[in-house]
């Protein structure tokens, strides 16, 4: 009998963030947008900063997820791990824009960064304008 629903699973080095048997996942991966449903094929993609939808029941559940690696299942099972991963209704708006806004100032005033440096403050950017895209995208 063939799955009508999947199995899914996000995590967090600090804990889980949605675990629960839903309709379909449309995830931001290094490849482009994918979209799950039930009995996809197995795969292993890397996620990038962007927008997680989560479709069950009729409603859709918006994250902002950082980079990490979704993993597809047989028996459609789906686990993402990802760095960060936050529902849209808690992101604090202004928080955020201050948090890119210190990265950006960090990142102009490094005359000497090395290429680690520059990675990193890039991450921060990306993750940030990600959550704000989701937070905005949310609250219209």
């Amino acid at each position: 009998m063939p799955a009508k629903k999947i199995k899914f699973k996000i995590v967090t080095l600090e804990r889980v963030v949605y675990e629960d048997e839903i309709d379909c996942l449309t995830a931001p991966t290094e490849s482009g947008e994918i979209t799950v449903l039930p009995r996809h094929a197995p795969l292993v993609s890397v996620l990038k900063p962007g927008e997680l939808k989560i479709k069950k029941g009729g409603h859709e559940i918006l994250m902002a997820v950082s980079t990490g690696f979704l993993e597809i299942r047989n028996n459609s099972r789906v686990y993402a791990l990802a760095d960060t991963a936050q529902r849209a209704e808690d992101i604090d708006i202004e928080a955020t824009k201050a948090a890119k806004a210190r990265a950006e100032e960090l990142l102009k005033k490094k005359q000497d960064r090395t290429d680690v440096d520059f990675a990193k403050i890039q991450a921060i950017i990306n993750r940030e304008t990600a959550k704000l895209k989701v937070a905005n995208k949310y609250r219209k």
